[in-house]
């Protein structure tokens, strides 16, 4: 039913080397693999698609299969955090994050050559082209084959996928090109087109790839099934919000494949603890018998390490004060209610605002006086004066909230690309929560609906149940022209879902994008924190005469005077400086060196063309 996924070393294979050449895709490789000595048998099959699972995975080139990368490649470009950094859930004054950060507050520059959130090579897709054009030439049954077809096709849709979501209409290939092929200058094809032949190939790869497991590292048909559940939220909801009509076709998919892969036996991970079940689920070692994790990347001592946490704690990043108020109050009434509508809910300081929430606040951030976590995030000496801000040393946070989603409980695990957990690149909890938004986009969220699949998310953690009756418009999401019950669904994928690389394509898709034009906040920080013995004199406020180098700014809201660390004041992302122009910012700019090769290749509305500033 699961499959993991490794760096797979397949010798001259996986080696079949490629360069750029002067055209916007890549030089064919000398070596084409197509001559009779190469395609005889299933082996044959075998080993070159465990080079095209190796190309997919090459973190440097492509950005959609990378969990958290590893100890040679930084974490902080390519793994979950560095992701979330272009949206509204987390922020960072690292400079290794300005990418990020330059995205999130509209300043991005064209890049050059592929960019650190997506990709422009094509090399992965003429590997995969070649195996289409040459598996039939290997002597063996259909059935035999047709596995590997299935593979080759789900990498190819994904690839698409991705391509699609980042840039937009872009060139459709699905053949091996040579250096002659009119092709390797081509214009852009047009999105429906692309997508149409995405959802051909995810299709057959769902037909093709077996349900169980039949191969020490391979795709089953569960991971086609939630790639295509996926794709079809995606693509449906960004075709209904931009206004590219089309909709129910994507959407009726994306419920298609859920409904299917409902049936095959996935369940939620759970202990019966809802204070730690979901915190533990993304710490195991060991997925392979977690009913949730339908298909997942493998780290092991002496095979494939991480540093997710050792970087994490290394940098400056921090959750921001909108995502942590996205997280339900419980009130003493037993009801669930957003943070504008609790009865209860009143003082938002550091100890008090982490009180009677949602379980998966304290499993996602630190809470001040957590001494268990807090000594992990030390080198093992309980800290009782986190969280820690601005300057201070020991591992500060811009924000005030400490992010310890991926972290170990073990502390020899936490060393600098010494971690071994596994990274779950499909699970079931976002299949539940894809099926659940499809039906109430298309107008069939029932309560059988919701307690499928949002109630079974909430019951992990002990939260009350969603009903279709009973949720209150939040304040906070009036001004979106949505449901409260799709308010709700959406609240439910920003808190269970975070860090998983769908933050930032959940606001493009929804038409949300203007939302990182708001200032991004961290903690309440009033006068007299400054002086409070948890900081030690650590901190100073900013813009005042006893600023220094340790200075904190706040920004006091102008409603009711509470003041708010501003982790951005006088950067270039800070408040006044942000920007989301609707006509340009959906869609990322194709690097001006594939734009100045190819003449015929179009560039995306309002960015510059070639070489243009």
């Amino acid at each position: 039913m699961k499959r993991i996924y490794n760096y797979i070393v397949v010798g001259a294979l996986a080696l079949a080397a490629t360069s750029c050449n002067d055209s916007f895709l890549d030089r064919i490789p000398t070596n084409d693999l197509n001559d009779v000595a190469f395609w005889n048998t299933t082996d044959d099959l075998e080993a070159y698609c465990n080079g095209i699972y190796n190309e997919a995975g090459n973190n440097g080139t492509y950005k959609f299969m990378v969990g958290f990368h590893n100890a040679t490649y930084s974490v902080r470009n390519y793994g979950p955090y560095g992701r979330e950094m272009m949206s509204d859930n987390f922020v960072s004054t690292d400079a290794g994050h300005s990418w990020a950060a330059a995205i999130a507050a509209g300043i991005e520059n064209q890049p050059e050559g592929n960019p650190n959130y997506g990709s422009w090579s094509w090399t992965l897709l003429r590997r995969i082209n070649v195996f289409m054009e040459n598996y039939d030439r290997v002597q063996a049954e259909t059935s035999a084959k047709l596995p590997y077809v299935g593979e080759a096709l789900f990498f190819r849709a994904w690839f698409y996928f991705y391509m699609v979501q980042t840039y937009g209409d872009v060139p459709l290939v699905t053949k091996a090109l040579d250096t002659s092929s009119p092709e390797l200058y081509g214009p852009r094809t047009p999105r429906k087109e692309v997508m149409a032949q995405v959802l051909d190939d995810i299709n057959k790869a769902c037909e093709y790839l077996p349900a169980e497991n039949w191969g020490e590292n391979r795709l089953t048909k569960g991971a086609a099934l939630a790639l295509k559940s996926r794709i079809g939220l995606f693509e449906g909801t960004f075709r209904k919000y931009h206004n590219l009509g089309d909709e129910r076709e994507f959407l009726n998919a994306c419920v298609e494949a859920s409904e299917e892969l409902m049936g095959m036996g996935y369940s939620l991970y759970s202990t019966g603890n809802p204070e730690s079940d979901y915190a533990d689920l993304f710490i195991m070692d060991d997925m392979s018998a977690c009913s949730e994790v339908i298909f997942y990347r493998k780290y092991a001592a002496g095979l494939l390490r991480h540093r997710m946490a050792g970087y994490v704690v290394n940098l400056r990043d921090g959750g921001t004060k909108d995502f942590v108020d996205d997280y339900l109050c419980i009130d003493s009434d037993g009801q669930a209610r957003p943070v504008g509508l609790s009865q209860e809910y009143s003082n938002d300081t550091p100890e008090q605002e982490f009180t009677n929430r949602d379980p998966r606040l304290t499993q996602t951030f630190l809470k001040p006086g957590n001494e268990a976590s807090a000594a992990l995030l030390n080198g093992g000496n309980a800290q009782k004066t986190f969280p820690r801000i601005g300057n201070m040393t020991n591992w500060p946070t811009p924000t005030g909230y400490h992010a310890i989603k991926y972290y170990s409980k073990e502390l020899d695990k936490m060393g600098y690309g010494n971690e071994t957990s596994d990274y779950a690149l499909f699970r079931y909890a976002e299949v539940l929560l894809n099926y659940a938004e499809a039906k109430a986009e298309l107008g069939e969220c029932t309560q059988e609906v919701l307690d499928k699949t949002v109630n079974v998310v909430r019951g992990r953690v002990g939260m009350v149940p969603l009903t279709t009756t009973n949720p209150e418009m939040d304040p906070k999401y009036a001004k979106y022209g949505i449901s409260s019950l799709l308010v709700e669904i959406r609240r439910e994928r920003r808190v269970e879902l975070c860090f998983e690389y769908l933050r930032y394509y959940d606001l493009m898709r929804w038409a949300w994008g203007e939302k990182l034009k708001e200032r991004p906040l961290g903690m309440r920080l009033e006068d007299a924190d400054f002086d409070n013995p948890r900081y030690d004199g650590a901190i100073t406020k900013g813009g005042t005469s006893e600023a220094g180098a340790n200075a904190v700014y706040v920004y006091v809201n102008p409603e009711d005077g509470k003041q708010y660390i501003d982790p951005y004041a006088g950067t270039n992302y800070a408040a006044e400086r942000r920007s989301f122009d609707p006509a340009k910012d959906y869609l990322r700019p194709i690097p001006s060196s594939a734009i100045a090769a190819n003449p015929n290749l179009e560039q995306n509305p309002g960015w510059p063309k070639g070489s243009e500033k």
